[in-house]
Parts: structure tokens; sequence; C-alpha cells
């Protein structure tokens, strides 16, 4: 009896068109639902101010400004997250993990933003807003660093970018002390950072 060897390609095609294969589409398509439940828990934690008119505008200012903020920054990530995606040839076992711990700390802004809602904008809670900021910077780098491992794409980012803007979330703790608003600033200068379209640096050797 002949035994016909199946080719190594043949079998990842039957698998892919099976359903069994780790296709980056369904992990994608997952973190998307998960950032749209993430947004939607953000904007459920705005709340109308006591006072009326300008009055109660003025109070909810702050609160306002630190909602478009942290809208803006999971926007990016979201945008980012695509073109990440993208670069994706294969999802293994690392990848899942690490975008779920990525999905996870990104999890944690709302918490932060309705932390300064609810007490107001001090020193301490700028500080715990960008100590926030940084977990999901350090986690997206680690899914980057997992998808790169085995990607042939030119990414999407460099290091340097997103070293640099870890460091300025970092910055952006003791400037809460200083100033609580400088650290807002620093966290926006690192969203500036990341809004114009990326320009694909060369492939990793």
């Amino acid at each position: 009896m002949k035994i016909r060897t199946v080719p190594l390609s043949e079998m990842k095609d039957k698998r892919a068109q099976s359903g069994k294969g780790l296709k980056p589409g369904r992990l994608e398509a997952f973190s998307d639902g998960v950032i749209a439940v993430i947004i939607t828990v953000l904007v459920l934690e705005l709340k109308v101010p006591p006072a009326n008119g300008i009055a109660g505008l003025r109070a909810a200012l702050p609160s306002i400004l630190v909602y478009l903020l942290t809208f803006v920054q999971i926007g990016i990530y979201w945008v980012n997250h695509h073109y990440l995606v993208d670069e994706t040839e294969e999802v293994s076992h690392g990848i899942l993990w690490a975008n779920l711990v990525f999905l996870f700390c990104l999890s944690l802004f709302p918490f932060a933003t309705e932390w300064i809602a609810d007490k107001g904008l001090s020193s301490f809670t700028a500080a715990l807003y960008a100590a926030v900021s940084i977990f999901p910077g350090v986690a997206y780098l680690l899914l980057w660093t997992e998808i790169r491992a085995r990607s042939s794409a030119a990414p999407h980012a460099s290091w340097g970018k997103q070293i640099a803007s870890v460091v300025l979330y970092m910055l952006a703790i003791p400037a809460a002390y200083l100033r609580p608003w400088a650290s807002l600033v620093l966290i926006g200068v690192v969203a500036s950072l990341w809004l114009m379209p990326p320009r694909r640096c060369p492939p990793i050797s």
C-alpha cells in the first residue's frame, strides 16, 4: 500500500480552511470588541455636575478634558493595534497572552479617569493617571516584540519611539507633584507623537 505524504504547506492550508488555525483576524476582532467595551465604560463614567450653567460646565471641564485625553489615547492604541495585526503573519501562544495583557492594561484607563473625575485633579490623581498610562505602553511594546519576532513585514513603529513614550509617561509621575496639569501635558505630548500616520521602518533583521 502506497502512503501519500502530505506537504506541510498543504496541511497548514487545510487547517486554516477548517477554522482550526490561529488566524490574526480573530485576534483583531476580539481586541476590537474589548476596546469598544472599554470606550463604552469610559463614556458611562461621565457625570452631569450638580451646578447649572457656566458654573456646572466649569466644574465638569477638568473631567471632560481628561476624558478627551483618555479617548485619544485609547483611539491611538486601537489604530496602531490594527497596523500591528496587519504585520502579523502567524499568531502564537505568546502573542495571544501578550495581547490579553495589553487589553487588561488598557482596561485600567476608565478607572484612572473616573478617579480624577470623582476626586478632582490633584498631584496624586495626576500621578495615578500617569502610572496607569505606563502599563499599556509597556504591554504594547511586549506585544510588538512578540509579533516582530515572527514577522518579516516592515514595522509601523520603532523601538525608539515606543521607549521614548514610556519614558515620558514615567516623567509625568514626578511632574504631577510639581504641577498636575504639567503631567497631563506630558501625556498629551506622547499622544501627539502617535497621531500622525506611521512611516514604515526597515524590517528588523
